[in-house]
């Protein structure tokens, strides 16, 4: 199978000597752990610029050198307190792990330890230490102005979060995070947080929709509204990124950018874990890409892009825990897509996609009524040519919902220029790589060409629009039937019926 990930990376500039990026960390609980050559391989097949490693792997480290890829390494938790309490010990570190691969490897920044505070507390006291005798040894190497030293954080050091206006770090927490902003704030560092919407929704037990999570856009009566401040949020991650600025401030720090080190949704769940789908997972993180590359910045930081790292490349298998621990991944370790991101039209460029050869499908667990209607509306104001599925006509088999819909949604999405959007009807539909021709039922996007391309503006109903417009069933003896979805089925006159004997209608 084709690896058709529609994978990024575009800059956008956020300041003349600052851009905005999406990296991507690697993990490694994996029983067939690809070799650094193969992960470097898939790294720049899909033009992922930006990686961050959980340690300093030397042969990962030199698998990337050359590559111009920015790479973050990490101390990892069990060193901190050795590193924390000896400058020398610190010094050794960075030569081994920086210094002997630098210029080659383009290191752009040391993660000392992950979620330290909230994981490995007895470190918590010497974390400032171990960051601080790490940029001394880069200091001390003329590295630090190319490397930043920082630490990734949880959100869930985040108290009182919503609204964000109100937030402050936990204050048991203070005599280390004061020094720790103050050493970011002096070293022109970040402020290092994994942010995950994911939990944020499963822990809220209803109190958060869906949309709201995904980034999926809401009506304005549906937007959270922070009541200090008037700022309007329509995704929580912007929510807990402003929550964190917020928290800052509140310790009169108001200068420090912040870096989302680790933010992703995992494609598949055990049978209590439901919004752990392929579907979510790729809506989250198709946004997520879009929403930093387009500079869209936070309510309060707007055009200020906060650039984030996915969790994670590949699906780890041996990881601990739930079924969805195992599945945040964007690929197999094999190199194939565990699904292929919406990314087109989000000003990005596709990584070794030759082909873009990408379909939109019915799902197969779809409700039967809700197919329908959307593939009355593909053949009505979606006005797709939906002659091919008549009786007698190459698509006319197999003769049920599910098949007609899949061509008549594919139709649309091709037609559409696989523009953003344009393959959910209402949730109904799914984007994949496999190419449901059969027979002498052609799909348009085979070979990676449209058979149609449009500007059109109409767009296809998404899973959170209110209405969706009518949707049109086939004209007969010049009686076009109209489905409005509220007051059923009109019947009107039509003066034209439409030639492939679908009627389409524009209320």
């Amino acid at each position: 199978m084709a690896v058709l990930l529609l994978l990024f990376l575009i800059a956008v500039a956020v300041a003349a000597d600052e851009e905005a990026f999406i990296g991507i960390n690697i993990g490694t609980a994996i029983t067939d752990m690809p070799s650094p050559t193969q992960i470097v391989a898939l790294l720049k097949a899909q033009n992922i610029q930006h990686v961050r490693l959980y340690d300093a792997d030397h042969a990962m480290l030199l698998a990337l050198a050359r590559t111009r890829i920015g790479v973050t390494i990490s101390v990892p938790n069990e060193q901190i307190l050795a590193i924390g309490q000896s400058n020398a010990t610190a010094a050794n570190w960075v030569s081994r792990n920086v210094v002997a691969h630098v210029p080659a490897t383009n290191i752009t920044s040391i993660a000392v330890g992950s979620e330290v505070l909230t994981t490995l507390p007895n470190a918590g006291p010497v974390l400032v230490s171990a960051l601080t005798f790490i940029h001394s040894a880069l200091v001390a190497a003329n590295l630090d102005q190319q490397i930043k030293v920082s630490t990734p954080h949880s959100s869930s050091i985040i108290l009182d979060s919503f609204p964000p206006s109100q937030a402050f770090f936990n204050r048991t927490w203070d005599p280390v995070m004061v020094p720790l902003l103050e050493f970011l704030q002096s070293t022109g560092s970040f402020l290092m947080l994994n942010v995950y919407p994911y939990y944020d929704y499963i822990l809220a037990n209803g109190a958060i929709p869906l949309d709201y999570a995904l980034f999926r856009p809401l009506p304005p009566n549906k937007e959270a509204v922070d009541g200090n401040t008037l700022l309007h949020y329509t995704n929580v991650f912007d929510a807990v990124v402003d929550a964190a600025y917020f928290a800052m401030s509140y310790l009169n720090f108001t200068n420090i950018p912040i870096l989302v080190t680790e933010s992703g949704w995992p494609s598949k769940g055990s049978s209590s874990e439901s919004d752990a789908t392929l579907d979510n997972a790729n809506t989250y993180n198709s946004n997520l890409v879009k929403h930093v590359l387009n500079n869209t910045g936070t309510p309060k930081h707007p055009g200020v892009a906060v650039s984030s790292y996915i969790y994670e490349l590949y699906n780890e298998d041996l990881r601990q825990g739930p079924v969805s621990e195992k599945n945040w991944g964007l690929f197999y370790p094999n190199g194939e897509p565990v699904y292929v991101l919406h990314l087109t039209g989000a000003g990005t460029v596709l990584a070794n996609d030759t082909t873009n050869q990408t379909f939109c499908v019915a799902k197969n667990n779809a409700d039967i009524k809700m197919l329908q209607a959307a593939l009355d509306w593909a053949c009505g104001p979606g006005k797709v040519d939906c002659s091919v599925l008549l009786q007698g006509q190459p698509c006319y088999e197999p003769n049920n919902v599910v098949s007609h819909a899949t061509y008549a949604f594919n139709a649309y999405y091709q037609k559409m220029d696989k523009s953003s959007g344009t393959c959910d009807f209402k949730g109904v539909a799914i984007i994949t790589t496999t190419d449901p021709s059969h027979g002498s039922c052609v799909f348009p996007g085979r070979g990676g060409k449209n058979r149609t391309s449009t500007n059109g503006t109409s767009l296809a109903p998404s899973s959170n629009s209110t209405s969706s417009g009518y949707s049109s069933k086939y004209s007969q003896n010049g009686i076009g039937v109209i489905r409005d979805p509220w007051k059923g089925d009109l019947q009107l006159q039509m003066e034209d019926c439409c030639k492939s004997q679908f009627c389409f209608s524009s209320y």
